[in-house]
């Protein structure tokens, strides 16, 4: 249906831009029964709330008016939780009210506090900040918010969440009772509606989206990985979408660099966002990527809220969200206005639990499998080359005359393949990257393996050959896919140790035991209960397959008895290779 605006300066900056059809929650805000009420509205991300609300209070703010006359003291507060929100509902409303004649003030952490005083001291009809640069400005007489008539309150639970609950309240006990106050939020816990209680007067609940309803745009999907391949599954994921733009998320800074600094040693050109980045540094990320210098955004949850990047087709979770909300608030960066969009989480053995609470929780059905094979990657890059416009374009004189030249040379074969050798030099090599494969329930006897090509123990180096060991056990097994090819670089990442430490590995149904030379065993159980990467757990066994005496697991799983064949010393037979 058409925007229930006939006339005025909004409804023209709405059809320049070739707005035609509202979102729900447009809609919704706009019907007569909200028409200059206090509302606390229920909307997902990407649902198109900043020009819902930019919409709702139009009214309130022109009173019929074409323009809103000379700025002076603000008629309009939106306060935001990040930096990044702020600045983009700046960039949202300065076209809305771009016909208004409005003038849009941002007031945020990280930017000169001098030149938004400058700006505030010329006038402003709309003020955009977050809570403590708001509160700031207002304590030192910088902002003056007595003619205030409406207030709109932008991912209001987040704002609760980052501790700004105090300096909301300030700023809110600062401003006319007579206001309008419209409070915007993802999701509604107590807190926010004890908040709208005590600050709106008589407010509409509008909810337009479940609380664990996923994005009906975004296509979810669940890949399946070894606990050290998640930089290789980036990396194929990647290079099957080819999306125009792309964010990987992580869960901490030193990851973010990490992970950066991988993709960008394998030819894509990927930026960074995370906390520790000044404003400016963020400010040119945000550039880059728009402008499409850059193409893949590696980032921290400081990038889950409030950052629009045009044609961003794809997320990645590299790192699993820590709760739902974080997942849909990720993965609502795209599949947005409209647009489609995937959201891909990696997921490895031990996470498998954690990913299924996090997807029956948000409401999403994903589509589970391994990640994109070099095959299948390279199958991709033929269909995009073959439906590459530029071999359907015009072509112009100096074209024909070039292709003349080359057919004089060159027979249309090798011209062909010197195209697709050219397409391919462009793009990062695909990786090898093993699948895990789903769950298995059948039950069978253990099995002894000394390396990933699932052959007996043998011996691995010369100075452990035919020497004591120390038995050890993970709490997965073949139940949860263990599988050595993955098993033997988590142990000796986990433990710090060589492969040429680690004797035989048996796989049973729920746990896998595997041998440490003894000189070593010490060793590698401080650095394995030391690292918290994964949640597999590990726990000494001793000598004779037992729990050693006195000595607890290094992650904490209880210990379950199996039947392995009576464990020894490394073999004395050929040396591994």
């Amino acid at each position: 249906m058409p925007f229930p605006i006939p006339t005025g300066p909004l409804a023209r900056a709405l059809a320049a831009r070739s707005y035609s059809d509202p979102t729900p929650v447009q809609a919704a805000v706009l019907e007569p029964t909200a028409d200059g009420r206090d509302l606390i509205v229920s909307a997902q991300t990407g649902s198109g709330k900043t020009v819902a609300y930019g919409l709702a209070i139009g009214d309130t703010l022109l009173g019929g008016a074409e323009t809103l006359g000379r700025a002076g003291e603000p008629l309009g507060l939106v306060i935001a939780p990040t930096r990044e929100l702020a600045l983009q509902v700046h960039r949202e409303l300065s076209w809305l009210y771009g016909e208004a004649g409005a003038r849009i003030v941002t007031c945020v952490g990280g930017m000169d506090p001098r030149a938004e005083m400058r700006q505030l001291n010329d006038g402003a009809h709309i003020v955009v900040g977050t809570p403590g640069r708001l509160r700031d400005h207002l304590e030192r007489g910088r902002l003056m918010l007595g003619g205030l008539k409406a207030l709109v309150l932008d991912e209001a639970d987040e704002m609760l969440n980052l501790g700004f609950r105090e300096d909301l309240e300030f700023i809110l006990d600062a401003t006319s009772t007579e206001r309008r106050t419209l409070l915007f939020s993802a999701t509604l816990p107590k807190p926010i509606i004890a908040m709208a209680k005590r600050y709106q007067k008589d407010a509409l609940r509008l909810e337009i989206a479940g609380d664990t309803d996923g994005h009906a745009d975004i296509e979810y999907r669940a890949v399946r990985i070894a606990p050290n391949e998640a930089e290789l599954a980036v990396v194929n994921v990647l290079r099957y979408f080819e999306a125009p733009s792309a964010i990987v998320f992580c869960n901490t800074r030193e990851a973010v660099r990490h992970l950066a600094a991988v993709l960008l040693e394998r030819g894509f050109s990927s930026v960074t966002l995370s906390g520790e980045l000044g404003q400016n540094e963020r400010n040119r990320t945000m550039q880059l990527l728009r402008d499409g210098q850059a193409r893949v955004c590696v980032a921290t949850d400081v990038a889950a809220r409030g950052i629009d990047i045009p044609n961003l087709g794809l997320v990645v979770h590299a790192d699993l969200p820590h709760d739902a909300e974080t997942l849909q608030h990720r993965s609502g960066r795209t599949g947005r206005a409209g647009r489609k969009g995937v959201s891909v989480l990696l997921v490895s053995l031990s996470r498998r639990r954690k990913a299924e609470h996090l997807f029956a929780q948000a409401g999403v059905q994903p589509i589970w499998g391994g990640a994109p094979s070099p095959d299948e990657i390279r199958k991709r890059d033929e269909e995009r080359l073959l439906a590459d416009p530029l071999l359907t374009a015009p072509s112009g004189e100096d074209d024909r005359s070039m292709a003349e030249a080359l057919l004089k040379q060159h027979s249309p074969e090798e011209i062909a393949a010197a195209l697709a050798r050219f397409h391919r030099a462009r793009l990062p090599a695909p990786e090898d990257v093993f699948d895990p494969g789903p769950p298995r329930d059948h039950d069978r006897g253990p099995r002894d393996y000394a390396d990933g090509r699932g052959r007996k123990p043998r011996e691995r180096e010369e100075h452990v050959r035919g020497g004591p060991t120390v038995w050890f056990r993970l709490d997965v097994g073949r139940k949860n896919n263990a599988d050595p090819k993955w098993i033997l670089p988590l142990l000796c990442r986990r433990g710090n140790i060589s492969r040429g430490e680690i004797g035989a590995i048996r796989i049973f149904d729920n746990e896998t035991k595997f041998e440490i030379a003894e000189a070593s065993a010490k060793r590698f159980l401080q650095s394995a209960a030391r690292d918290d990467e994964e949640d597999i757990a590990i726990s000494e066994l001793g000598a004779g397959g037992k729990p050693a005496a006195g000595e607890r697991p290094a992650r904490g799983a209880p210990f379950k008895r199996g039947k392995p064949r009576k464990p020894g010393g490394f073999k004395d037979k050929k040396r591994a290779r």
